[in-house]
């Protein structure tokens, strides 16, 4: 199972990368791992402000459907059109081309109350 050092995390399992004021997210290896082979990604908040903790969309899998948290504050810039035509770039490369969305934040302090790398594997027991 991979966990990135440069990345933060959530305790549902979602992923951040920061760019500036720009967060883009995804869910974890371990993630795409408990839920199996994914077929279909739905989000709608694109161009929507959501609070950390709101549901930003939702993940299916063979075994189960997912909602997505996000993890930080802010305006959701952008969809993965790519993961629409090949959900399973999720499986195969979460932290790559499977990202799911862009989010522009408007404080990096958002992203301070995240877990580090360190903190993420002792969440899930790696």
């Amino acid at each position: 199972m991979t966990i990135l050092d440069d990345l933060k995390y959530s305790k549902d399992h979602e992923w951040v990368r920061m760019e500036a004021n720009v967060a883009t997210i995804g869910i974890t290896d371990f993630a795409q791992s408990e839920l199996g082979d994914i077929v279909y990604i739905e989000v709608e908040a694109v161009g929507e402000i959501l609070e950390t903790g709101d549901i930003f969309g939702s993940v299916e899998a063979v075994k189960a459907v997912s909602d997505l948290f996000l993890p930080v504050s802010g305006k959701i810039l952008e969809f993965n059109e790519a993961i629409n035509d090949s959900p399973d770039k999720v499986n195969r490369d979460p932290y790559g081309e499977g990202w799911i969305i862009k989010v522009e934040i408007e404080t990096k302090e958002n992203v301070s109350n995240l877990l580090s790398a360190e903190s993420y594997k002792e969440l899930i027991g790696a």
